[in-house]
Order: structure tokens, then C-alpha cells, then sequence
């Protein structure tokens, strides 16, 4: 008898009746849960880093991670997504999809294209494969997880490749490329019990509601600071600027004075 996940607000459990063409979705058939909106957020923080000859600058910014995820008796699903404020990307960019086979007690992970981030070598990729494999590992530690050939980006990229490599070996996912260039990297199956879900949390912090709200009380403070400190500032160069008049209005009389007093005294000396 196939697990499936308990019940839940949080977990919806697809209705019996609900037709799913195969347990996989396939490439070439639509899949009823193909574009499932995320609803479920949380705000990452992501740490600001030193900057990078390709990287550039890492400055500090928040992501919002987006989460759904669907239960039936032959099929599980989570899609995990990051969303970045003012940003429009690629459907297939910045997003996850673990798909749960529980009649063969199967994982495979999409999109078929593999998972492309933005921003890049800020810890996210590590991050969000983690929060997949504890969703996992809390559920169907026993399953197993695919291989898969993926045609990473970039493969002629030594930093890259070694960046992905770190990933994999942090997360236990093994792998090997099938060819000398690194063109195709395939990952090699496993057990969902033999993955570690952990990631830095010194460059991304998941952020509770709490959290942000007390971020946004100490930032809305610092500017009130902020504010009466210039204020002060400006009251103090107004000030300088009233006594800088008054100086100057003592110097150039005192110059008269000087000039009228020599003017006197040659006068005096030539009479």
C-alpha cells in the first residue's frame, strides 16, 4: 500500500477523481498540476557578500520563497519558487519541483531542464535543494531519488563547475559527467535517507513574520534617528553660518578701521 502525505490545510490531498495522466508528468502531456500558483511565503534574507570579479556586487536583498505542494495516492508534488521584488524571470528560472511516485517509490526533481537561479552564488541553490530534501526526508526517507542527466550551464567555467560540485557533495547527491568537457553531469541515484538537508545559513536566513516585522520597526526607527541627527547637524550650521556673518562683519570693520588709522597716521607724519 503507497504512502501519502496526512491531510491538511497546508498539504491539500487531490480529490480521487482528479485524472493524473502518469505518475511523472511527461514532456509532450499536459500535467494537472503543471502551473500551480505558490501559496504558501516566506522572506529570505540573503547576507551581503564581498564582491566578485563575476559575480559583482552582492549587496543585501530579500527573496520571497513561494511553496505548494499536492497529495494524491499514486503522486506527490512540491514546487518551490523565488521571487525577486521588481524582477520578471523565465517561468522555469528560480523554481523547484519535487515529483513523489509513491507506487514505485520514486523522486525525480524538475524542471527537465535543471534548476537555474538568480541571483547567482548567493547560496541558493544549496538552500533551496535542502528545503527539498527535508520535505523529503520528513515523509519518504526510504524512497528513492532518480538519476538524471543535466547539461549544466556554462560547463567550460572551472569556478562554476567547482561552485555546483561543493553543492552536490554538501547535499549527498552523487554524481559523475559522462564526458571530458563536464557537458553532461549525471546524478546518481539514492536514497532519500542517505541526503543531508542543510545548507549556510550564514548567507541565506529564512526570515519569520516576527522577524520582518521587528526588522522594519528597527529601520523605521534608525531613520527617525537618522532624522533628528541631521536635523541637529543643520541646526548647528546655521548656527556657524550666523557666526561666520557676524566674524565677518567684525573683520572687514576692524580692516576699515586699520586702513582709516594708517591713512591717519601718514597723514599726520607728512603734515
Amino acid at each position: 500500500m503507497s504512502e501519502t502525505a496526512p491531510h491538511s490545510p497546508e498539504t491539500p490531498l487531490a480529490s480521487e477523481a482528479e485524472e493524473l495522466p502518469s505518475a511523472f508528468p511527461r514532456e509532450d502531456q499536459a500535467h494537472p498540476w503543471a502551473d500551480l500558483p505558490a501559496e504558501r511565503f516566506q522572506l529570505l534574507r540573503l547576507a551581503p557578500l564581498p564582491i566578485e570579479r563575476k559575480s559583482g556586487a552582492r549587496p543585501l536583498r530579500f527573496v520571497e520563497l513561494g511553496r505548494v505542494e499536492r497529495h494524491h495516492p499514486r503522486l506527490s508534488l512540491l514546487r518551490l519558487s523565488l521571487a525577486l521584488p521588481g524582477q520578471l524571470l523565465h517561468k522555469e528560472d528560480n523554481l523547484l519541483e519535487i515529483w513523489v511516485d509513491h507506487g514505485h517509490k520514486r523522486v525525480r526533481l524538475g524542471p527537465a531542464g535543471g534548476l537555474s537561479l538568480n541571483p547567482e552564488n548567493r547560496g541558493l541553490g544549496r538552500f533551496i535543494l535542502a528545503q527539498a530534501i527535508l520535505w523529503l526526508r520528513q515523509r519518504w526517507a526510504h524512497y528513492l531519488l532518480e538519476g538524471q542527466l543535466l547539461q549544466p550551464k556554462n560547463p567550460l567555467d572551472e569556478e562554476l563547475r567547482q561552485r555546483r560540485e561543493q553543492m552536490l557533495d554538501s547535499l549527498g547527491i552523487a554524481y559523475e559527467y559522462l564526458d571530458p568537457l563536464f557537458t553532461q553531469l549525471q546524478l546518481k541515484p539514492c536514497r532519500i535517507s542517505e541526503l543531508k538537508g542543510e545548507w549556510n545559513r550564514d548567507k541565506v536566513q529564512l526570515v519569520s513574520l516576527l522577524d520582518a516585522a521587528n526588522m522594519l520597526q528597527q529601520a523605521d526607527q534608525n531613520l527617525r534617528e537618522q532624522d533628528a541627527r541631521l536635523r541637529q547637524l543643520n541646526e548647528q550650521l546655521r548656527a556657524h553660518k550666523r557666526d561666520e556673518h557676524g566674524l565677518r562683519f567684525t573683520i572687514t570693520s576692524l580692516l576699515v578701521f586699520c586702513l582709516f588709522q594708517t591713512g591717519l597716521l601718514i597723514w599726520m607724519a607728512l603734515a
